[in-house]
């Protein structure tokens, strides 16, 4: 497992999938609580359609977490000194480092949920550093937007583990309890409220012009995900369009699907959809 130190003095653990014939590097950025290894589907299919993927278990969580709090699993997702700006600044650093590895491929930015929040701060801060940004389960970023309360208040009458707001799959939340490397803990007591807070913000105006290019977005939604759901996604779409001025901005909205697309039922219609998207910018090499 490749690995970095941060600022702190962290090592971040990541993972490195290559393509045999790279078109592009796809840096992906997991969710709060969970970990990259959770996405070994999605990473594949990337993978067999030509994409490089790199994937780091983020400050706090997973391999990183573990090692970072001394094997002790109940901390995990505890983002530790430094706090959620010593995360961003993580991932920057894999930016980075992809960048200085493959100076003459496109970069995609992949987030899911928190990791979505991620890479909308880091597209804020780095709008030259990538060249296309999807946003998976994501939100506007701003207070009645973002959902901080019950997630899985709609389901909450099935009683069992409480994550059926994760997936239609039922097997899906049964795995994030049993996995090792996962946590319930809700985002809001991992972070504390001051940490929190410092997720909210907007995309940033005039970014295509800071970029010194138009840069494709793509936002893939489930209509019942209750993190942000269509409604808030949509605002963010309108957002990157009246504020950022950008002209390539696609939202993608999944009937019957939660929070996790990429682990529904319907996962692999969402996985060939955002190759079609991917696909459709970044042509095969010769």
């Amino acid at each position: 497992m490749p690995e970095f130190v941060d600022a702190h003095g962290v090592a971040i653990v990541y993972d490195v999938a290559e393509a045999a014939r790279p078109r592009a590097v796809v840096q992906l950025l997991h969710g709060v609580g969970e970990h990259a290894g959770r996405y070994g589907a999605l990473i594949a299919a990337l993978v067999d359609a030509g994409y490089t993927v790199y994937a780091d278990d983020h400050r706090g969580h997973g391999r990183t977490g573990m090692r970072q709090h001394g094997g002790d699993a109940s901390q995990l997702g505890r983002l530790g000194t430094g706090g959620h700006g010593a995360a961003v600044d993580a991932v920057w650093m894999l930016t980075e480092r992809i960048r200085a590895a493959h100076p003459d491929l496109p970069l995609v930015l992949l987030g899911h949920s928190w990791g979505s929040f991620l890479a909308q701060i880091l597209l804020n801060r780095h709008p030259d550093a990538y060249d296309a940004v999807v946003l998976s389960g994501s939100a506007l970023r701003v207070p009645g937007a973002l959902n901080a309360g019950d997630l899985n208040k709609p389901w909450r009458h099935e009683g069992g583990h409480g994550l059926q707001w994760l997936s239609s799959d039922t097997a899906v939340g049964q795995a994030f309890v049993d996995d090792p490397l996962t946590t319930v803990v809700p985002l809001r007591r991992l972070f504390g409220l001051v940490e929190s807070a410092r997720l909210f913000g907007r995309p940033r105006r005039g970014l295509a012009e800071a970029a010194g290019h138009d840069v494709p977005v793509l936002l893939l939604v489930g209509r019942d995900d209750t993190v942000g759901g269509p409604r808030s996604v949509h605002r963010l779409a309108e957002a990157y369009r009246t504020r950022s001025e950008l002209t390539d901005v696609t939202t993608l909205v999944y009937p019957g699907a939660r929070h996790e697309i990429f682990n529904e039922v319907a996962q692999a219609d969402v996985r060939a959809d955002l190759l079609a998207w991917l696909d459709a910018r970044f042509p095969a090499r010769a």
